[in-house]
């Protein structure tokens, strides 16, 4: 049994706001936050965060209490359960009457991480590498730096802390594969990586050996998901919250070497793209987002995602794209500080970004071309707000050089009869995927992994705001009342209308890279066997991810 002091300790360190803000995205709403409840479908926000009195109430089912319920109500976790989840986060460590649990679950975490600290200034490769990239030593001991040796003497190391191996395989320190035990992170330089917190959850390493995988993280485990952290949030938050901008970069020593030349605000994804599932952490503070990206066509893909995303999010912000010899880490260590500061001042917005993005991948020459680039386009722009989408709408004419009576947006919607009148099959069946994510929240993380908004091509708006919880939006309350939309009941049938819609998109993907003439011959070739191979899958009928 959990001791009362100590949970009462463990009460006295949460934040509500930032237990919550965890799991769902908190808007500022005067003194206090507000969100879609979780805990029952609705249509304008009622559920409603207190940090003054650190307590939640539903004003529509009711639902209320700490911390603590909270977790208990999101996760289903009974009391004792969810004390230790918290505490887990927290880097808490819980007291029990039983004495045999009193070891904290986070000392091998931590254990660990100093044995890497301390291994890496009597490995002389190591340290001329960090040398060599312009790190500080104030820098190593500030972001805790490290180095991970060879399997064995890991795995020893361990033994000799008497620490239990399954608990080790169970933090993604250790892997097993059935036969053996071995180390996650052999021979690399070690970069420990924090829950928004501060509490240790898991680790990133750089080769220095010549592996064939430059960089790898910790598997997925209870506490690391790194798709909901970003590298050095806990260092970056305070100047965040204070300068109103965060500027999110591709890799560990970007944000080091930002850090280290006075941009505190840096933070990195860990290997991935950014997603949706980031928008919760990013929305605190309501900063600028400036994404700092790569030059090369990685680089540029990848902006590109995360501009459309965060776009159709509502956030504000832009792309900072460097040259391909050049990355923000590279620009401190040469010196180029002032640069860097007037790069982050005058980002390219969003918006614009990702339509000179697209624009770029076609031969304008091209009759056929222009049209596709066109609807790809208006696509994307219909994710965007009605008076965004104006906007921007004579921007995307000028640049293909047409009448902006050719871009056709939005059409007039009348909110007194069934949509579905106004619509054609296509839309129809784009409507019930969107009233699906409306009374079936449980599947919207099914649909994401193989659907991006961009690739609706009537109701993409629509479809954005119903995933990013803006059940308020007039035309969103429409299709959530409107009888004669039916959404998809059980995962048998989602399944099976996705591998129908998926086919013809691709289909369709692999039509538009026959006659676009920007592309080379083996670019042409890599994505004609990547979209054959898609549709393959899905008439076998399997599920694609939209990632892969």
């Amino acid at each position: 049994m959990i001791t009362q002091d100590s949970i009462e300790a463990l009460k006295a360190r949460l934040d509500l706001v930032d237990v919550i803000g965890s799991y769902i995205e908190l808007k500022k709403a005067g003194a206090n936050y507000k969100a879609p409840c979780p805990f029952h479908d609705e249509k304008s926000p009622s559920f409603v965060v207190s940090p003054s009195k650190q307590i939640y109430h539903c004003f529509g089912c009711g639902a209320g209490g700490d911390s603590i319920k909270f977790v208990m109500e999101y996760e289903k976790l009974n009391y004792p359960e969810a004390l230790e989840k918290l505490a887990d986060s927290y880097n808490f460590s819980l007291t029990y009457t039983d004495n045999k649990h009193n070891k904290p679950r986070s000392q091998l975490m931590n254990k660990i991480n100093e044995w890497y600290q301390k291994l890496l200034i009597s490995r002389p490769t190591a340290v001329s590498y960090i040398k060599k990239r312009g790190i500080y030593e104030s820098s190593v001991e500030k972001f805790g730096i490290g180095y991970a040796p060879d399997s064995s003497s890991t795995i020893n190391y361990i033994k000799s802390l008497l620490f239990n191996m399954s608990e080790a395989v169970e933090m993604g320190i250790i892997g097993y594969d059935g036969e053996r035990n071995f180390a996650r992170f052999i021979e690399r330089i070690t970069f420990p990586i924090h829950s928004a917190n501060g509490s240790l959850v898991g680790f990133g390493g750089r080769t220095i050996s010549g592996h064939q995988a430059k960089y790898v993280n910790s598997p997925e485990t209870a506490l690391f998901n790194k798709s909901r952290l970003l590298y050095a949030y806990h260092h970056a938050k305070q100047s965040l919250h204070k300068t109103k901008e965060i500027i999110i970069t591709e890799g560990y020593l970007d944000v080091i070497m930002l850090h280290q030349a006075g941009f505190t605000n840096a933070v990195a994804t860990l290997g991935t793209a950014l997603t949706a599932e980031h928008l919760p952490l990013l929305r605190k503070g309501e900063p600028k987002i400036i994404m700092a990206y790569d030059g090369d066509k990685a680089g540029r893909v990848a902006a590109l995602k995360a501009s459309k995303l965060l776009s159709a999010s509502g956030f504000n912000g832009g792309v900072v794209i460097f040259g391909q010899d050049l990355d923000p880490a590279d620009m401190v260590n040469n010196g180029n500080i002032e640069e860097l500061a007037n790069m982050f001042r005058s980002p390219k917005p969003f918006i614009e970004f990702v339509l000179e993005e697209l624009i770029s991948l076609y031969d304008l020459s091209n009759p056929k071309a222009k049209e596709s680039c066109m609807l790809d386009a208006i696509s994307y722009l219909k994710t965007l707000s009605p008076l965004l989408q104006e906007v921007y709408k004579s921007f995307l004419a000028s640049r293909l050089g047409l009448n902006p009576s050719f871009i056709k947006l939005r059409q007039k919607t009348n909110l007194n009869s069934p949509i579905l009148q106004k619509n054609s099959f296509k839309d129809i069946w784009e409507l019930s995927l969107i009233k699906t994510t409306l009374e079936h929240p449980e599947f919207i993380e099914q649909i994401l992994d193989v659907i991006d908004p961009s690739i609706l091509q009537f109701h993409s708006q629509e479809f954005s705001l119903a995933i990013s919880g803006h059940t308020n939006e007039p035309i969103i309350m429409a299709i959530a009342i409107d009888d004669s939309i039916k959404a998809l009941k059980d995962d048998d049938a989602l399944k099976a209308e996705l591998i129908i819609f998926l086919t013809k998109h691709y289909e369709r993907e692999l039509k538009k890279i026959n006659i676009q003439n920007s592309m080379s011959f083996e670019e042409k070739a890599f994505f004609i066997r990547k979209f054959r191979g898609k549709i393959a899958k899905l008439k076998r009928g399997q599920l694609v991810s939209f990632k892969e």
